[in-house]
């Protein structure tokens, strides 16, 4: 094995050392060592569930750190959270996207352009009187999750974000005042949606170079699956329930081994492909989701 396949096994797979060893002088044994040590690429530590709270502190040092350099502080303000996103630019003529950082603090909600540096967008947190999520597609036709953020005056913003559901709610939990907030856009699972399974799931993204099978946290509700991998800022799949046609067991190799892979049959992304230590929890609950809404659709009343 060359260095660089022991490079690509440690970042991909990982290795665990199992190492028990005695000093002995004349054999008298004098010196004990036991070690277990556990060696793989933060993304894979992460998937298998270690490392995850010191991963989270790490992140939430660098994100605080990162903002007090970004964005100049009042006296007694406090960074509350610092992610990428953008302001939606209307001037009668034009609406634009403009890129950006989103800063809250416990003060004001500000996009920021570093390069030039420019505020973008400003509001005091005690103007803000609801803060509401909305869908939008994309040029390149994909459905994008939007913040709506209105203010006492009437006027608001669009904005953008890389996790727009904890912007919500971070807001909801830091504004002064009460809020008029609503779930998630209609037909899209939300985080407060009862869950009928949940666990850890194995998604087989596509890729340029190839479909990469990916470890992460899947959660079905009566609203759909949501899929999100431990190191990604926001889910890399959501599925509506309404979008999905069939779910039928996989033929292929999973992760897990044979017979864990089962397909999701849908009508604006084609074939997904997932895997799971229990794929029968996971299929018998779609199938039961989607014989409740086809119940409830035969109950509807004719003309």
């Amino acid at each position: 094995m060359t260095l660089d396949d022991l490079v690509e096994v440690l970042l991909n797979k990982g290795a665990v050392l199992h190492l028990d060893l005695i000093v002995a002088v004349a054999d008298i044994p004098l010196i004990g060592v036991s070690l277990r040590a556990a060696i793989a690429g933060m993304e894979t530590m992460l998937e298998y569930g270690m490392l995850r709270q010191w991963d989270a502190d790490t992140r939430a040092w660098a994100e605080r750190s990162a903002a007090r350099r970004e964005l100049e502080l009042r006296a007694g303000e406090e960074s509350v959270a610092r992610m990428y996103g953008g302001h939606l630019s209307e001037d009668g003529f034009h609406t634009t996207w403009r890129p950006g950082t989103v800063h809250l603090t416990d003060q004001r909600l500000v996009v920021l352009r570093r390069e030039p540096r420019e505020v973008l967008w400003e509001a005091e947190l005690a103007a803000v009187r609801a803060v509401r999520l909305e869908s939008e597609r994309t040029v390149g036709g994909e459905t994008r999750t939007r913040l709506r953020v209105e203010l006492a005056d009437g006027v608001g913003a669009l904005l953008s974000a890389a996790d727009p559901e904890r912007l919500r709610d971070l807001l909801a939990r830091t504004c002064p005042g009460p809020l008029a907030s609503d779930g998630p856009p209609p037909g899209v699972p939300g985080p407060g949606d009862r869950a009928l399974v949940e666990g850890h799931l194995w998604y087989r993204e596509p890729r340029r170079d190839g479909p990469l099978w990916r470890g992460g946290n899947g959660r079905l509700t009566p609203n759909g699956l949501v899929w999100k991998s431990p190191l990604d800022a926001r889910p890399a799949l959501v599925l509506p329930a309404a979008d999905v046609t069939a779910v039928r067991p996989g033929t292929e190799r999973g992760p897990g081994g044979e017979g864990t892979v089962f397909t999701v049959e849908t009508g604006s992304r084609g074939t997904v492909t997932l895997a799971a230590d229990e794929p029968r929890r996971w299929t018998e609950a779609w199938e039961s989701l989607r014989g409740t809404a086809r119940s409830s659709a035969a109950r509807l009343p004719t003309a």
